[in-house]
């Protein structure tokens, strides 16, 4: 599978040199961008709503543990010991993804209410529909793959845009790791 960053370069740069070509003091044209550009976002709220009903129709309560490593920016220094279900997870996936698309409209909105940028309209209108159904989530609920493999859960961090970590550890889920925290937690208890 080629990697999601390298495409959105390649989609980026494509649309970049297609954006140099429209006409953007244009009103007419200007409003069917921003048209383009709406009808991308309603498109990913409902890809993420079609989401959030199969989540909430599977309904699955499998337990899933497993030890998430300490991010380097949060002040933690020790992994931690994550139980939760199957449907808790997407749950908290979905909503990561959801935010981002947020937060994209929220940028979106000041570059070009504010700023009056409207050439990154139409990379907007694209790239976030793309990402939306590139993800492992969208791979399993929506596109109904299996959640083994690259798909299973906890999912892996992408890798970056020259194949490397992208600076996250990947969650742990090997027997010994999850056994040695459950272990040093029960340790914390007696003390306490």
């Amino acid at each position: 599978m080629v990697n999601p960053a390298i495409t959105n370069l390649a989609v980026t740069l494509g649309v970049m040199q297609l954006a140099r070509k429209v006409d953007f003091d244009d009103p007419t044209t200007l409003f069917y961008v921003r048209v383009l550009y709406v009808t991308s976002n309603i498109i990913i709220a409902l890809a993420y709503f079609y989401q959030y009903t199969r989540i909430q129709k599977q309904n699955d309560l499998t337990t899933l543990k497993y030890v998430e490593p300490a991010a380097p920016m949060s002040g933690k220094s020790e992994p931690s010991l994550v139980t939760t279900t199957v449907k808790e997870y997407d749950m908290l996936e979905l909503q990561k993804g959801f935010k981002g698309a947020l937060m994209g409209v929220a940028m979106m909105a000041v570059m070009h209410l504010y700023f009056k940028f409207s050439q990154p309209l139409l990379v907007q209108s694209i790239l976030p529909v793309k990402n939306a159904f590139e993800t492992k989530l969208a791979s399993i609920h929506v596109f109904g793959k299996p959640a083994t493999g690259d798909n299973k859960r906890p999912f892996k961090a992408a890798p970056g845009l020259f194949g490397g970590a992208t600076g996250n550890a990947d969650a742990q889920t090997d027997k010994a790791s999850i056994e040695k925290l459950e272990q040093k937690a029960s340790t914390a208890k007696k003390e306490d």
